[in-house]
């Protein structure tokens, strides 16, 4: 395999740039017939998913793999119930190709459009969340894009089942079956082939640990579409109400702590921290969590480790959180302008001119006033599904969707003008 992996990577890409080029084309009902039809499909046939992943599960301990990385494997019947309803959902969405964003007439009567069109061809890497598998084909294909996904080994068969029922149901509608294509060799090397095909393939979506991120960012010869990390802050201020901050910051640490829009640090202002902070760590101690304190944090909650500075800037993506105690609105922006990256930083507070500050200063893709980090998320935020959220300032930032899969094209129509 690693003798013909080269020419088996080229083989996959200039497929799916022919069949980018048949999508582009595609009226949006044909694309909405095939999300239907491929929805009912994983329902029909959840047994064999379930029994595909059921061999990953097995082989996860060999993978090293925590409590939180095999809960993002894991496929019953719900999750693909879900998996399902985000199919109908994305069908029900405006699709963004032939989209008219901008139409002027000039002086001369040119009739000038901006017009969105697809990208082209989408590499996506991804690890643990064989979901994932069926999110990012129902957003490149209904944004008129080909994808060439490359899931990790973890999820190696499970992906390939949900692959094989999407691929069919193309194929079924007449869209092309390598609008969707699964790398199924487990070789990492076949990720650095098609990261040095920009003739090829026009946008790179790494999904997982940093460790791949950075490596897809450095080798990539296209444009990547990244978050490194999801090191989320709750700031409970001065101001703040301390029954709704402890909902909060519990619902943002332990409702699922192994996603990036998880909260990982707490912030609380000193003038509550005596009240706040040792409710708090309780109420997130009896649910597991691991405290990791700053002094003031540690005098207040005897039991929290101290924290290090590579706490507060961690990603844990377990049950751990880091703490500080702050003196200020201005120390706790400056921490997590600091320390932050980038994701999603929230306050709880009932001074309006507290929040308007807070969200002018925090330079993060989603700044969250009174409600969960959680909340950064297509679906949740009202924007359909996604297919990540960008940390990035350009193209993209934020949950990634349709739209942001998209670029477009000025269409200009005259009556025969000519330029003096």
């Amino acid at each position: 395999m690693s003798d013909d992996l080269p020419q088996v990577c080229n083989d996959m890409a200039v497929r799916a740039k022919a069949a980018a080029a048949t999508l582009a084309c595609i009226p949006t009902g044909q694309k909405n017939k095939w999300l239907l039809a491929a929805a009912d499909a994983l329902e029909a046939r959840a047994s064999d998913v379930i029994a595909a992943n059921a061999s990953d599960l097995a082989a996860a301990p060999d993978y090293g793999l925590n409590a939180a990385a095999i809960d993002r494997l894991t496929l019953t019947s719900s999750p693909i119930t879900v998996a399902a309803q985000g199919l109908r959902q994305v069908a029900e969405l405006p699709d963004p190709v032939g989209e008219v964003r901008e139409c002027k007439v000039r002086p001369n009567g040119l009739e000038v459009r901006k017009v969105g069109v697809p990208l082209g061809v989408v590499f996506f890497i991804y690890e643990s969340r064989p979901n994932v598998t069926v999110d990012a084909a129902a957003l490149c294909v209904k944004s008129g894009n080909a994808v060439i996904l490359r899931g990790g080994k973890e999820a190696v068969h499970s992906n390939t089942a949900l692959h094989a029922i999407l691929s069919e149901e193309l194929a079924r509608v007449g869209l092309p079956r390598d609008a969707v294509q699964l790398v199924t060799t487990t070789d990492r090397e076949a990720v650095g082939h098609f990261l040095r095909m920009p003739q090829f393939i026009d946008l790179a979506i790494p999904r997982g640990g940093k460790s791949l991120i950075e490596r897809v960012t450095a080798e990539a010869k296209m444009p990547v579409m990244k978050h490194y990390d999801g090191n989320c802050h709750v700031y409970v201020d001065a101001a703040a109400d301390l029954d709704m901050a402890e909902r909060i910051v519990v619902n943002a640490k332990c409702q699922r702590p192994g996603v990036c829009n998880a909260a990982e640090s707490l912030l609380v202002h000193a003038a509550v921290a005596d009240k706040f902070l040792p409710r708090v760590c309780a109420a997130l101690a009896a649910r597991g969590v691991e405290i990791r304190g700053c002094d003031e944090t540690r005098k207040r909650v005897p039991a929290a480790k101290p924290a290090t500075d590579a706490d507060h800037r961690a990603e844990f993506l377990d049950l751990v959180i880091s703490t500080k105690v702050v003196g200020s609105l201005d120390a706790a922006i400056d921490h997590i302008n600091e320390y932050s990256s980038r994701h999603t930083d929230a306050i709880v507070t009932r001074d309006a001119d507290a929040a308007r500050v807070f969200t002018q200063r925090i330079d993060s893709s989603a700044v969250v006033v009174n409600a969960s980090t959680r909340f950064n998320d297509g679906f949740e935020l009202g924007l359909g599904a996604e297919i990540g959220i960008s940390t990035d300032k350009f193209h993209a930032r934020g949950p990634c969707g349709l739209r942001e899969l998209t670029t477009y094209k000025y269409v200009v129509t005259g009556t025969g003008q000519v330029r003096e």
